[in-house]
C-alpha cells in the first residue's frame, strides 16, 4: 500500500485524486490532507479518509473543523507552516502537490528536501524555482511525476527513450474559450465567458490561464525544468478537440503522442500508481465517434502571454518567477472586477521589463521578488488590497 499526501485536498486536483484513490481500494494509505480555507471540506475528507494529520492554512473555517474532528485522534495543523511541515514530511511515499499558484513552490521544496517524489500538479514550482529544485532532487533523490496532462502525456512518451534522441516537445493546447473570437473584440471578455472552459474542469485560477493561454507559457517554462530541454525544442500548438494531449518529435522523424479523453483523473491516476497503467473505470477514447483531430498554430497577436513566456525563458534569472507571481495576483485582480481581461497580458508585460533582475536567484530572492510584485501591482492597480 502506497502512503499518500495530498496538498490541496479540496481544490479540483485534490477531490480529483481521491476519486482515484477510491477507485483503486487497497492501493492508497492517505496520511495527510491539507487545505488552504475550506475547513468544512477538509473535515468531510479527514473524517472519511482517516490520515493521522491535516492543515488547513487559514483560520476562518478552524473551530468548525476543530468541532468535526475532535475525538477522532487526527492531528489538526494550521496556518502556512502547517502545510510546510505536512509536506516536509518523510515517511511517505508519495506527496501530491495539488496547490494552486506560486504558493506551492516552497511546498514542492519541501517534500524533495524530505526525500519523497513528488506527482506534481502546481506548474509554477518549476516555473519560478525549476533550478533550485533539480539541485535538490540530484541532492536527495527525490523524483517528480508530472500531473499536468500535457507534461504527464511527455512522460509517459519518453518512457524507454533517450533524451538526446528528442527533436522537439510539443504541447498541445484547446485554445480555451476564446480561440474563434476576432482579435477587436477580446477587449469585451467578461469574467463569465473566460470561466467557461470549452473542454476541461478546472478551479478559476487555472480556467483565466487557459483563457490568457499564459497556461501554454507556463507549461513550456515547466517542460524546459522537468525534461531538462532548450526551450527552443519546445513548441505549442492549438489542438482544439484536447485529444492529443502532447507529442514528442524524434530526432529520424518520428513522433510519439500520448491520446486519451479530457479527463484529469487520468493523468493524476498514472503519476499516483506510476509504473503502473492500472484499470480505472473512466470513459474511453472512440476515435470513431471524435472523428476528426486538427491542429493550428497558436495567435501570439491575440494571445501575447504565449510571447511573455519565451521572453521570460530567453531572460532567465527571476524574469520566469517574476512573470509568474505577477501572474497569480493579475489574474487574481481579474476574478475581482479590479482589472480588465485586457489588462492581464499588459501588466504582466511591465513586472517582466520592471522587475529587479537577478541572474541566479536564490530563495530569499524570490521572497523579496514577491513582495516587490505586491507592490508593483499595488502601484498599478490601486483597488488591490482594499477592502
Amino acid at each position: 500500500m502506497r502512503r499518500l499526501s495530498i496538498l490541496g485536498s479540496t481544490g479540483s486536483i485534490g477531490t480529483q485524486a481521491l476519486e482515484v484513490v477510491d477507485g483503486l481500494p487497497g492501493k492508497f494509505d492517505i496520511v495527510a490532507l491539507t487545505a488552504r480555507r475550506n475547513g468544512t471540506l477538509l473535515a468531510q475528507q479527514a473524517l472519511r479518509y482517516r490520515p493521522a494529520v491535516v492543515a488547513l492554512e487559514q483560520a476562518p473555517q478552524l473551530e468548525e473543523l476543530q468541532a468535526a474532528l475532535a475525538g477522532s485522534g487526527i492531528e489538526i495543523l494550521t496556518g502556512r507552516q502547517g502545510l510546510l511541515e505536512v509536506a516536509a514530511r518523510d515517511d511517505l511515499d508519495l506527496c501530491l502537490n495539488g496547490v494552486v499558484s506560486g504558493a506551492g513552490m516552497a511546498l514542492t521544496l519541501a517534500a524533495v528536501e524530505a526525500g519523497v517524489n513528488v506527482a506534481l500538479a502546481n506548474k509554477e514550482s518549476m516555473v519560478m524555482a525549476g533550478g533550485i529544485i533539480r539541485e535538490r532532487m540530484a541532492a536527495t533523490g527525490s523524483l517528480l511525476y508530472p500531473v499536468d496532462s500535457e507534461h504527464s502525456a511527455i512522460w509517459q512518451c519518453l518512457v524507454g527513450e533517450e533524451l538526446d534522441q528528442v527533436r522537439r516537445l510539443v504541447l498541445t493546447g484547446s485554445g480555451g474559450p476564446f480561440r474563434t473570437r476576432p482579435l477587436e473584440e477580446m477587449a469585451q471578455v467578461t469574467k463569465a465567458e473566460a470561466l467557461r472552459h470549452p473542454n476541461w474542469d478546472m478551479g478559476d485560477k487555472i480556467t483565466i490561464d487557459s483563457a490568457t493561454m499564459m497556461n501554454k507559457g507556463l507549461e513550456v517554462i515547466e517542460a524546459r525544468w522537468l525534461f531538462d530541454i532548450p526551450p527552443e525544442r519546445v513548441d505549442i500548438v492549438i489542438h482544439p478537440q484536447s485529444i492529443i494531449h502532447s507529442m514528442v518529435e524524434f530526432v529520424d522523424g518520428s513522433v510519439k503522442a500520448q491520446l486519451g479523453v479530457p479527463d484529469m483523473k487520468i493523468p493524476i491516476q498514472y503519476a499516483l500508481a506510476y509504473p503502473a497503467h492500472l484499470e480505472a473505470d473512466w470513459p474511453r477514447l472512440d476515435l470513431v465517434k471524435t472523428a476528426q483531430l486538427t491542429f493550428e498554430a497558436p495567435d501570439l497577436e491575440k494571445f501575447p502571454c504565449i510571447s511573455l513566456a519565451y521572453e521570460a525563458l530567453a531572460k532567465g534569472g527571476t524574469a520566469p518567477a517574476a512573470l509568474n507571481l505577477t501572474n497569480d495576483m493579475t489574474v487574481q485582480a481579474f476574478l475581482d472586477d479590479h482589472i480588465t481581461f485586457g489588462d492581464i497580458p499588459t501588466i504582466l508585460a511591465e513586472a517582466l521589463d520592471k522587475h529587479p533582475w537577478e541572474a541566479a536567484p536564490g530563495l530569499a530572492d524570490l521572497d523579496e521578488l514577491a513582495l516587490w510584485v505586491e507592490h508593483f501591482l499595488a502601484e498599478r492597480v490601486p483597488s488591490v488590497g482594499r477592502s
